[in-house]
């Protein structure tokens, strides 16, 4: 059953690159086997087409107080075959990340309740968003100049926006991601539907469930999963 799960996070200056080994299963993380595949791409030229260099330095010449990415956690439909999922994945990023650098990667691990495929997607972006000027990594994270562009920085695709905008271009990309999803679901012959909405919105009386956590279902008996996953009316599945 394709249900409608869209998080979106940042990452402090100093845990841009920890992160990226992360979702890409490198290093220490190298033990969890559930990457399907890893990508990226928009990288400046001084990357030399390696998501690392531009984790590296978003971590050592960003802001202080600024985020060195931003991440979005989306699940895909298991009703799509990988490969399916793959091209709905690649549209997906298309709507997020326009003209920003990006690195990806396809997780699908087996859900700890239901037992079944868990496939989602971890989309980590820069924020600076490409103006088609060429600048060295320490000053392509500084502050931007609108006089002067090349004396700057790269500008925020969230740059001299308010809270209020923010809060609405979140609203608008969750519809498009939907959007974007279902329409993958309908060319691929499909009935099942996901909906941004708010269960309120949707016009559903239950409370939003809480995420249990690893631990937690460890502890719970095959009999209390199955009741947990009945109860839910999915698959039980949970992102990671």
């Amino acid at each position: 059953m394709a249900t409608f799960h869209f998080e979106i996070k940042s990452g402090c200056k100093g845990s841009a690159n920890n992160h990226a080994d992360y979702i890409a299963r490198a290093g220490y993380h190298r033990k969890k086997e559930d990457l399907v595949y890893t990508e990226h791409g928009n990288l400046p030229a001084w990357a030399a087409n390696d998501p690392r260099a531009l984790w590296k330095a978003a971590d050592k010449y960003e802001r202080k107080n600024g985020a060195a990415y931003r991440e979005a956690i989306i699940a895909l439909p298991d009703e799509l075959t990988a490969e399916q999922n793959a091209a709905l994945v690649a549209d997906v990023i298309e709507v997020l990340a326009p003209g920003k650098p990006y690195q990806f990667a396809v997780h699908a691990p087996t859900s700890s309740l239901g037992g079944r495929s868990n496939p989602h997607l971890h989309l980590m972006t820069c924020d600076r968003v490409d103006d088609g000027i060429e600048r060295p990594a320490e000053r392509f994270f500084a502050r931007h100049n609108s006089k002067c562009p090349e004396r700057g920085g790269r500008k925020k695709a969230s740059g001299g926006r308010s809270r209020m905008q923010l809060r609405h271009d979140v609203t608008t990309v969750r519809k498009s991601v939907a959007d974007t999803i279902n329409h993958h679901l309908e060319i691929n012959g499909h009935a099942a539907r996901v909906d941004h909405r708010s269960l309120r919105e949707q016009g559903i009386d239950r409370r939003a469930e809480r995420h249990l956590g690893p631990a937690r279902i460890r502890d719970m008996s095959s009999k209390e999963k199955a009741q947990y996953v009945s109860l839910r009316g999915d698959d039980g599945a949970d992102t990671a």
